[in-house]
Formats: C-alpha cells, sequence, structure tokens
C-alpha cells in the first residue's frame, strides 16, 4: 500500500509528463519574430548576424509540396545574409539551419513531440501566407543542411543544402 507521500510523489510525476510536451512546446508564436536582440552562439555552420552586416538577400519560398525554392544555396565564408523566408502553403512550415547531424536529431524529437516550440537564430518558423527572416553569417566553410523539422515535412523531402565556400 502506498504512502500519501508516495502518491503525491506519483501524482506530480503523471502530471509533469501529461503536461510538459503541451506546456512547454508550441509552434503558435515564435518569440524571435520580435526581438531586438538575438542571441549569438557559433555553431558548426555559422553565428547569428546583424541586420546591418548583411551583405545580400535571397529569398527562399516554401510550400505543401513539401520543397523549398530554391534549394541549393552558394554562400562565401564570412557573408552574413538575410534570409527571407516565404510560406507560400496553406499549413505551417519552418526552416531550420544545421549539420545534416543535427538536424536528423532535431526531425526525430520534432516526430515525438510535434509541437515542440525552439527559439533559435537558425531556425524561422512562418505561418501560412507569411514571410519571416532569419540573419546569419556563415563563418565556417562546408556543406551544412536547412529543413522544415515539422513532424513529416522533413521526411517527405522538405530538405535543402547549403555550401560555404573558403575565401582565400
Amino acid at each position: 500500500m502506498k504512502t500519501r507521500t508516495q502518491n503525491a510523489i506519483y501524482l506530480i510525476a503523471i502530471n509533469a509528463i501529461l503536461t510538459w510536451p503541451t506546456a512547454s512546446f508550441s509552434h503558435e508564436t515564435s518569440m524571435h519574430e520580435d526581438m531586438t536582440e538575438v542571441r549569438k552562439e557559433q555553431k558548426d555552420w555559422g553565428i547569428a548576424g546583424s541586420r546591418q552586416d548583411a551583405q545580400r538577400s535571397i529569398t527562399i519560398r516554401m510550400g505543401d509540396n513539401m520543397r523549398f525554392t530554391p534549394d541549393k544555396l552558394s554562400i562565401k565564408q564570412g557573408e552574413t545574409v538575410r534570409l527571407v523566408i516565404q510560406n507560400k502553403g496553406k499549413l505551417l512550415h519552418e526552416l531550420v539551419i544545421g549539420t545534416q547531424q543535427v538536424l536528423d536529431e532535431h526531425a526525430a524529437l520534432m516526430m515525438k513531440f510535434p509541437g515542440m516550440e525552439h527559439d533559435e537564430p537558425y531556425m524561422a518558423h512562418v505561418p501560412a501566407g507569411k514571410t519571416r527572416e532569419m540573419i546569419w553569417t556563415f563563418n565556417r566553410a562546408g556543406e551544412f543542411d536547412f529543413a522544415c523539422l515539422i513532424a513529416g515535412h522533413y521526411q517527405a523531402g522538405m530538405v535543402g543544402k547549403i555550401r560555404v565556400t573558403a575565401v582565400k
């Protein structure tokens, strides 16, 4: 027979398990849309950039056909780019930059927690018919990826490639 303390702990644990995915994760809002200061953290694929440092803009369209246009980007190492991300579809989509391994891991989490909220400067959540932007400094040469990690979209092939060429 369980004690009152064991019952209380059990109920708290069950409540945490049942409410954690829905309370902590939601794509309904994206805080970085309105942020004036972006957290800058060096990643393998670069670091958040500043609007005033953007050297050019690239428009990326996405739609319910689960494709990005263009799906291949060429960027020079050290270049800060303003990515203008347009959702031409009727579904929520996102664009997340990363390495193949990081995107695979994140996509697996998204399948487990479909409404997961994440707010990083290398991610843009774009509601149907809307446009968002991302400013990114590609300060490391290499081959990187971008994808829509909303459950099922990545698996349907909503991916793209970024080639960052070293400056000699």
